[in-house]
């Protein structure tokens, strides 16, 4: 037990207790937790009744547990056909082996005819960083081929992007977002393992499920007609059969000088059916009201979704269970509602949140944001949690991404306190930043971090923690192996939620308010709210 779980209300955090509830969270009954599926209905039904359990009071809508998130969701109906056509010669492609297809365009089919395939570098528009790789190109009845990541990523010295730590610019989600601007009919993604973070494996299990968006009257406008990823190989045939080289086209693109340029005489065929509807999913929330300043909030948050039920892997299995990623994260947010509530009230009031659809962009947390039911001016600090390990303790705990936001010196200060250390995010390339709820928030201006497991382990150090870490995104991220066993070992979660413990509670009783530093790209929307604040 951790020296300073006698300082804790409740007994302590409870390593059993953790344990438990991603064994249940993660387990086949839980069909993998997929928004708006009966698993959805089980993990809303079992996260309320451990709130209950908790002692904590519901912090939902009219009173209730659940703050109602309406969705539209999208699949692929029925077969893909996939064409790729030049130098006279037709190749057909396979959905999911050389491509990913999708649509999020309001329409119930995509018939793409022989559309021209244009490669646009890394699909960036920054004004601010005197940056276009567009040039004025016209997109209009085009797909754009489009590199993962940002320009600096494999560049020998930094650019404008901030070398290899990931911008928003280089997520995948920018990248639609932005050539929908651009008026592209497609994008394909060129998908690259080290520069998005995740194998085919990953792509190919989120690319065939069902993607969600929140509903938009100019929905038309917001998406192209089709999106996806292509696998290299497939981009490199592209580009020789264009008489050019990819890698020499890829370095021509990490230059503000980049020009699009067609390839060749290539074009793309693609028909599918769309099957869309709206549904309605949910965030889950917890509340124990502040004793001084109840108006005033800290969020603990977690995102329960996973990805439901998949082709099966080798084993036979299909359940992407979402034991690490993230019943982790919920199992934290559950266990801290109840030393809380065994404890004395804080002057603040906190707010538990269970938080859907993480995993198809952030949209419980965007939709809270965008609706909240605490004032997001008088809410001091949001505290994510993702992803902690099954491995025993560490000698360090993590935050994702560098925020630049007071949280990660507090976070540090409260680790040290408590004969820990405190380790910036070591993958900086990945983006975690911005693939984690914090960001929704963040972007409203309230200061926000994702907090996770470090790598450097009691037992074996940072290269043991490194390998599992690698082995973990190399093969069960997203996958059905990611899944709870008996081999469990939740003591290390243990420490890492009772730090958290101390970061909520110093926060919710203090008088200080978070705030973002010089650099930050949301430090002017907080200073504006504070205006609001005050």
């Amino acid at each position: 037990m951790p020296a300073f779980a006698a300082d804790i209300p409740g007994g302590g955090i409870s390593a059993d207790n953790l344990s438990k509830h991603v064994e249940v969270l993660a387990s086949d009954e839980f069909e993998g937790r997929a928004p708006a599926t009966p698993g959805e209905t089980k993990t809303i039904a079992y996260i309320v009744d451990a709130l209950k359990k908790a002692g904590v009071q519901p912090g939902g809508e009219q009173g209730g547990w659940t703050q109602a998130v309406p969705l539209v969701r999208a699949q692929v109906d029925g077969p893909v056909t996939a064409t790729l056509r030049a130098q006279g010669r037709s190749r057909t492609l396979a959905n999911g082996e050389d491509l990913v297809l999708q649509s999020l365009s309001p329409v119930s089919e995509v018939a793409l005819e022989d559309a021209p395939l244009v490669f646009v570098g890394y699909g960036v528009h920054a004004p601010e960083r005197q940056w276009d790789d567009y040039k004025g190109v016209d997109l209009k009845g085009k797909v754009a081929v489009v590199l993962i990541n940002d320009p600096d990523y494999e560049t020998p010295q930094p650019g404008v992007f901030d070398g290899r730590a990931v911008t928003y610019y280089g997520r995948w989600t920018y990248k639609y977002e932005e050539l929908a601007r651009q008026g592209a009919v497609g994008v394909l993604i060129v998908h690259e393992t080290a520069p998005a973070a995740y194998g085919w494996s990953t792509v190919r299990a989120s690319g065939l499920s069902p993607v969600f968006d929140i509903p938009r009257e100019d929905a038309a406008r917001y998406h192209t007609r089709v999106r996806g990823w292509m696998q290299r190989s497939l981009a490199e045939s592209l580009f020789t059969g264009a008489g050019l080289d990819f890698e020499a086209e890829k370095r021509r693109a990490q230059t503000a000088a980049f020009v699009p340029v067609p390839l060749g005489d290539a074009t793309l065929s693609a028909a599918f059916k769309v099957k869309r509807d709206e549904v309605v999913s949910h965030n889950v929330i917890g509340r124990i009201e502040g004793a001084q300043r109840p108006d005033e909030t800290v969020i603990y948050s977690a995102h329960w979704d996973a990805y439901g039920i998949g082709a099966p892997d080798a084993q036979g299995d299909g359940i992407r269970h979402g034991a690490i990623d993230n019943a982790t994260g919920v199992a934290a947010v559950i266990e801290l509602a109840r030393v809380f509530a065994a404890g004395p009230r804080p002057q603040r009031t906190l707010l538990f949140m269970a938080l859907t659809a993480e995993e198809k962009g952030l949209q419980g947390a965007t939709y809270y944001a965008a609706h909240p039911l605490a004032p997001l001016e008088k809410t001091a600090a949001v505290l994510n949690i993702e992803m902690l390990s099954p491995d025993g303790p560490n000698h360090d705990i993590a935050s994702w991404g560098n925020g630049r936001v007071s949280l990660e010196s507090d976070l540090k200060r409260v680790a040290e306190a408590n004969g820990r250390r405190y380790s910036p995010d070591p993958n900086l390339e990945a983006g975690f930043f911005y693939r984690a709820d914090h960001f929704a928030f963040a972007r409203a201006g309230v200061p926000a971090i994702t907090i996770g497991a470090g790598l450097d382990r009691v037992e074996g150090g940072i290269d043991s923690g490194k390998a599992l870490r690698d082995a973990y995104f190399a093969k069960c991220y997203h996958q059905p192996c990611d899944a709870w066993t008996k081999a469990w070992d939740a003591t290390g979660q243990a420490q890492d939620v009772g730090l958290l413990y101390f970061l909520g509670r110093e926060i919710a009783d203090g008088a200080a308010w978070p705030s973002w530093r010089e650099g930050s790209e949301f430090k002017a929307v907080r200073e504006r709210s504070e205006t609001e604040r005050k």
